[in-house]
């Protein structure tokens, strides 16, 4: 059998040539086997294909909306009209009603343009809803201060520390008051929501007056000239906020109270008002 496979070999050039192929092509498939950790073995070429196609290609998710899987938690509708709130406060206190736009809304909140339209109709409504908010939070402030009980000069007293205290912990919010409103008048405007706390202060002045045997009638034009004086010193604080708020509610009561005529030198807030005992920062800020 020997000589036959020789001489068919010698005869056959072309089984030769095969025996070779088959050698070569099983010691390739080991080299790969031992190499792949007995993995099937498949052509270097086409796997590298196939690694390529995979990686190169994204998916359909991740090309509509670039990183909005996985990168945030998705909101409920009442989350998101919160978040489009406390954004488009942001914006209305920086810019104005006219300096901010939907798109720019929509852009700080990671959201397209039509979810601000969903939630609100426009930047009309959205503006709307922010100073109803803002108006109700000063108001209920203001009333709750007034309508406590406590002798005349220690509502005012907490009266004049509840608008600075709005100031100093919601600054947007007042900003975007003390703006002319460019929406509807049912919106409310800071000017109808000081001339509301002024009628709750004429209220006031109004018994003080009578018990002191003064002129009822006049009580208004002094409630306007008293809460205007405040809501004034208040947008001039937003500023300077120097001094101390306290400093500066003892300052307003001291000239609303006495008079030009009878102003104490240093004076301070009563104790009963808000239970605040000056700090040396407060009294060190005293002129």
């Amino acid at each position: 059998m020997t000589g036959v496979q020789s001489v068919s070999s010698a005869t056959h050039p072309a089984l030769h040539s095969a025996r070779e192929c088959w050698v070569n092509a099983r010691s390739m498939l080991g080299q790969a086997t031992m190499t792949a950790g007995h993995l099937p073995w498949r052509p270097p070429v086409v796997q590298d294909m196939r690694v390529k196609s995979s990686a190169s290609r994204p998916s359909s998710r991740a090309a509509e909306n670039p990183g909005a899987r996985g990168s945030r938690p998705r909101m409920s509708g009442k989350e998101r009209r919160e978040q489009l709130l406390k954004v488009g406060r942001s914006l209305f206190a920086e810019k104005g009603f006219d300096g901010a736009s939907v798109e720019e809304i929509a852009t700080r909140a990671l959201v397209s343009k039509p979810v601000v339209y969903e939630h609100f109709g426009g930047k009309e409504g959205l503006y709307a809803v922010v100073v109803d908010r803002e108006i109700e939070t000063l108001t209920s402030a203001l009333s709750r201060a007034l309508l406590s009980r406590g002798h005349p000069k220690v509502l005012m007293e907490r009266a004049s520390l509840a608008l600075l205290d709005y100031i100093e912990t919601r600054e947007d919010g007042f900003r975007i008051l003390v703006r002319d409103s460019p929406v509807a008048q049912s919106t409310g405007t800071f000017s109808s929501l000081i001339g509301e706390v002024a009628m709750q202060v004429e209220r006031i002045l109004a018994g003080q007056f009578r018990a002191r045997n003064l002129d009822a009638s006049v009580a208004p034009i002094y409630a306007q000239m008293l809460v205007g004086m405040v809501a004034l010193t208040g947008q001039w604080w937003l500023e300077s906020r120097t001094p101390a708020k306290e400093v500066v509610a003892a300052h307003m009561v001291n000239l609303s109270w006495n008079g030009l005529a009878a102003l104490d030198q240093a004076p301070e807030l009563s104790a009963t008002s808000t239970g605040y005992a000056p700090g040396p920062a407060a009294k060190a800020a005293r002129p």
